[in-house]
């Protein structure tokens, strides 16, 4: 079924304008070409122990016959902060993205939200019995602040094509080409939930965080089931409650999950089994992949279907039926939310690629997070992204003639996150048994594959950058630093003896409470007047208790821990004091910066309160980077000079622009890092 409701809107393109830039023309050559491979997680120190190792020669051979230096990160050193810092040249005091999550002070309890986009639902709608017509459409805004540097490209006349960059949902609007990366939802609107269709759901974690457990039955060799899919805002349904609930109380209504049934036939002698989904009918063997499946909902009959793909993983037929399925896409073909600039690209793309993963970050970590997938199924998941990616990043290079082209890839972060326990002996969770102590080591060799692939098929006149965003640490130990906030007394709660029952500060007495912790690196005063609880008061009550806090912290110590010196935090940032922008104060009051080793918790971040302050990390995500910035840089590897000692993120976004003579907003506060023979043609008479 079509869908025919209208998309939601894309963000109106910016109008060209005239750049100023002195000493003659404006240096925008149609001919020059920037190239820039974006890898997330890149770690200049195992990258440079592979290039020893002799397992990366075609990095060896760009360190050789260009330059290599680590790259400065963003504090924190997470994702979409980090992105963010090189999108626009300035730190998170500019673009206001300080976390994966932040909160809404204003709330009895501080809520979190997703720090990149914001969906907005139509403000009127009209009501026919159980159908709700919208009047206008819903939007979904990005909460990035300042103007990507690829805006300023494409004011200048540069031929832009951004494809997945992170921290950049919805797209923002210029008249090149964008496809969005992380931040993009699925079409339920999570950042990606998956499906597992199981006859034994107690031997899944009870709580299953980023997916749901269906319990099906095999009867006559035949498994029924429903793909769920996102809630129909068009309807409206009576909420469910019990009898009890119901009592002399009002009825409430909700807007009804949209479901598609499927069957699924297993042969009776053979491990494999026959789908029927919608239209279409596909073989599937134990142990095999289906090709992407278009599945539509229906919103309103004949009129409204939301469109996605998804993709069939028969992990088991016999003695148990288990089946995965991916987290819906959206479809490529027909985007619900706008995904791409101009919003027919990412259609384009589909034309040329086939369906492909749209979601933000499609390795599912939380498929073996909790126990859905093993290692090796994980790493075969993984490599399926990175095939796709590869595609892209060959159509992508046969279209590259002019201006500049950005390509990320997701791989080489996702895969030293999940395999890191493979083949470290001190790691709590170490596990020799699946094979995987290469893991790592084969993406970056994946990786120096496609970097071969970019020397053969660029000329002496492009400039090549290979950067990423942030680096790699070990993650042993956990920091439960709303434990340590509550027992050194900044904290209360309402019911002691109920302490590590509660989530989201749910057992929190806000009256007595001074600080706590949100996210992963931040820590917030509950101050008066910005929160709606707030005791704390600004000025010196407020100035005396950060720096309280931070001495604290700054001496909080594991004696259990013999080989990092005890040490658990090695820096304390202060915002306000260390940011630079007008969005400064409007982000946490502290940011932690944990010693290599440790990083903030699982429970913490969301207002969870377990007994120990320190915990072993035996997870399936045994490494990360949101810790000390210092600790973990990016990698900077180019063809051209080098000419910064120690170049950051907002360096790099001030040396693209200055590849085409173009000058940098004031707001940016980073500056030129790069020399080339081009721009040394034209620097004698280019005031900067």
């Amino acid at each position: 079924m079509k869908r025919v409701a209208s998309q939601l809107p894309t963000i109106v393109a910016l109008m060209l304008s005239p750049l100023a830039v002195g000493g003659g023309d404006a240096f925008a050559a149609p001919a020059k070409k920037v190239l820039v491979l974006g890898v997330d997680g890149l770690d200049p120190v195992m990258l440079q122990a592979y290039v020893n190792a002799g397992l990366m020669p075609n990095f060896k051979r760009l360190m050789d016959e260009g330059d290599f230096k680590p790259l400065g990160t963003s504090m924190p050193p997470q994702s979409p902060v980090a992105w963010s810092n090189f999108i626009t040249g300035m730190d998170p005091g500019g673009h206001g993205i300080f976390d994966f999550v932040h909160r809404d002070p204003k709330t009895d309890s501080p809520s979190p939200y997703l720090s990149i986009a914001k969906t907005h639902s139509a403000e009127r709608t009209l009501k026919f019995g159980k159908w709700v017509v919208p009047i206008g459409s819903g939007k979904v805004e990005l909460q990035r602040k300042g103007k990507a540097f690829w805006q300023l490209l494409d004011e200048a006349g540069i031929p832009t094509t951004i494809f997945r960059m992170p921290a950049n949902f919805p797209p923002v609007g210029f008249k090149g080409k964008s496809l969005s990366g992380m931040g993009t939802p699925d079409l339920l609107g999570t950042p990606g939930s998956f499906s597992y269709y199981t006859q034994n759901p107690e031997e899944v974690e009870e709580d299953v965080g980023g997916g749901e457990v269906y319990k099906v039955s095999v009867r006559n060799n035949r498994v029924k089931a429903k793909l769920v899919g996102p809630k129909n805002s068009f309807k409206q349904s009576p909420k469910k409650k019990s009898r009890k609930s119901r009592k002399g109380k009002p009825t409430e209504y909700e807007n009804p999950e949209t479901k598609i049934a499927f069957d699924v036939y297993l042969d009776p002698e053979e491990a494999a089994a026959k789908f029927e989904v919608q239209d279409h009918e596909f073989i599937l063997k134990e142990g095999e992949w289906s090709n992407w499946v278009r599945i539509d909902f229906e919103a309103v009959p004949w009129l409204v279907s939301f469109s996605g793909t998804v993709k069939f993983y028969l992990q088991q037929v016999r003695p148990s039926f288990k089946l995965y399925v991916t987290p819906i896409q959206i479809n490529p073909e027909e985007p619900v939310m706008p995904i791409s600039t101009p919003a027919d690209w990412c259609a384009c793309l589909c034309e040329k690629l086939g369906y492909f993963y749209t979601q933000e970050m499609p390795e599912d970590t939380k498929a073996l997070t909790h126990g859905i997938f093993s290692g090796r199924e994980f790493h075969r998941q993984a490599s399926m992204v990175f095939e796709e990616r590869r595609r892209a990043f060959e159509y992508l290079m046969d279209e590259f003639e002019e201006g500049l082209l950005f390509i990320y890839f997701s791989s080489v972060d996702q895969q030293s996150h999940m395999l890191w326990r493979y083949s470290d002996e001190n790691h709590p969770g170490y596990d020799p048994t699946e094979g995987l102590a290469g893991g790592i080591a084969s993406i970056y060799q994946e990786m120096d594959a496609v970097l071969g692939r970019t020397l053969e098929a660029i000329d002496d006149g492009t400039t090549l950058i290979v950067m990423s965003d942030h680096g790699f640490a070990p993650f042993y130990w956990g920091v439960n630093l709303n434990t340590w906030l509550l027992e050194n007394g900044y904290i209360k709660l309402k019911k002691p003896a109920q302490q590590g029952q509660h989530k989201f500060y749910g057992n929190v007495d806000w009256r007595k409470s001074r600080a706590y912790a949100l996210g992963l690196n931040g820590l917030y005063i509950n101050l008066k007047g910005r929160e709606k609880a707030g005791i704390v008061r600004p000025g010196q009550e407020y100035e005396d208790l950060v720096s309280e806090i931070e001495d604290g912290l700054r001496s909080m110590r594991d004696t259990r821990n013999t080989r990092n010196g005890q040490e658990v935090i090695s820096l304390v940032t202060r915002p306000s004091r260390d940011f630079h922008g007008p969005l400064k104060d409007s982000g946490p009051d502290l940011l932690i910066g944990y010693a290599r080793g440790y990083r903030s918790s699982w429970e913490s971040p969301l207002g969870e309160f377990p007994k120990q302050i320190l915990v072993d990390n035996d997870r399936a995500w045994s490494a990360d980077h949101c810790i000390d910035y210092r600790l973990v840089p990016g990698v900077l590897l180019t063809n051209q000079e080098i000419t910064d000692v120690s170049p950051s993120l907002i360096d790099l976004t001030v040396a693209i622009l200055d590849e085409y003579g173009i000058k940098p907003l004031p707001e940016m506060i980073g500056k030129d890092c790069l020399h080339s023979p081009a721009k040394r043609q034209v620097s004698a008479g280019r005031k900067r």
